[in-house]
């Protein structure tokens, strides 16, 4: 059997479906923000779209993310936390930091095609009894949700 390295077969799957926009999302340690977005848009987006997601430190994805993923029908249980070195080499369409600190990591990311900046709060930060929390990761979902379909879905 002959072994394809990764990046070969992501652009074997570019070639044969060429309408397909890479998409890498960028936060602080790629545990809610970022891991968020990235289901959201795998979702929404459907094979016009390639979703990743990383981190400038690899954490864990948080549960309260997985909760209220869940709670819109999207589980993003399965998905890791990674760091962005992960994907130094390789292009994307879109590169969308979701948090302020992630921008100001990585002014410039190579292989970029375009560069956004989305500033959401952490909820990761958030304080109170676990529906109080849970509340502000609705929160974030909602804004990512809205920001995918305003920038991203848009574009027909």
């Amino acid at each position: 059997m002959l072994y394809i390295p990764q990046v070969r077969q992501v652009r074997t799957y570019e070639r044969q479906h060429p309408m397909t926009q890479r998409v890498l999302f960028l936060c602080t340690h790629n545990s809610a923000r970022s891991q968020m977005a990235e289901g959201l848009l795998r979702h929404l987006g459907g094979d016009r779209f390639a979703a990743f997601s990383a981190g400038t430190e690899a954490t864990h994805v948080r549960p309260l993310a997985i909760k209220a993923m869940a709670e819109i029908g999207i589980d993003i249980s399965q998905q890791e936390s990674k760091t962005l070195n992960r994907y130094l080499n390789e292009p994307f369409d879109e590169v969308i930091t979701v948090c302020d600190t992630a921008a100001e990591a990585c002014p410039i990311f190579p292989g970029a095609a375009h560069r956004r900046h989305w500033s959401l709060e952490d909820p990761s930060q958030a304080t109170g009894s676990e529906e109080e929390q849970l509340a502000v990761y609705r929160r974030v979902r909602d804004a990512l949700r809205s920001h995918i379909e305003q920038e991203l879905l848009i574009k027909d």
